[in-house]
């Protein structure tokens, strides 16, 4: 594992956000939804998960998430993806998704 500097950690914005729609995603190569998110400040934003094994779209409505909102935007298929979702593999390989302990504003940075 490579050692980064308390400046290369400030650079990733990990920010908290509501899931407010969750969508089937049939394109995508391995099974996925396709999530929008509300960033507080930072408005709504559009990403997509492998998380269908863990998770259904009603549940995830109304969840608090954890989401990289710093990347560039990036192309997965024929949808753009505007910030990476964040989660913990279980011990099958499927995602389990970065939350907050208890409920914070929408957009709030981890520190």
């Amino acid at each position: 594992m490579e050692e980064i500097t308390w400046n290369d950690f400030e650079k990733v914005e990990l920010r908290v956000g509501t899931i407010i729609e969750a969508f089937e995603y049939p394109e995508a190569r391995k099974p996925a939804y396709k999530v929008k998110v509300d960033f507080g400040e930072l408005g709504i934003k559009m990403s997509s998960a492998q998380i269908t094994k863990h998770y259904t779209l009603e549940e995830l409505i109304g969840r608090q998430i954890i989401g990289v909102v710093n990347f560039p935007k990036k192309q997965i298929g024929k949808f753009m993806s505007e910030f990476l979702v964040t989660g913990f593999a279980d011990e099958n390989g499927d995602i389990v998704l970065s939350t907050v302990e208890r409920k914070v504003p929408n957009g709030s940075k981890l520190i």
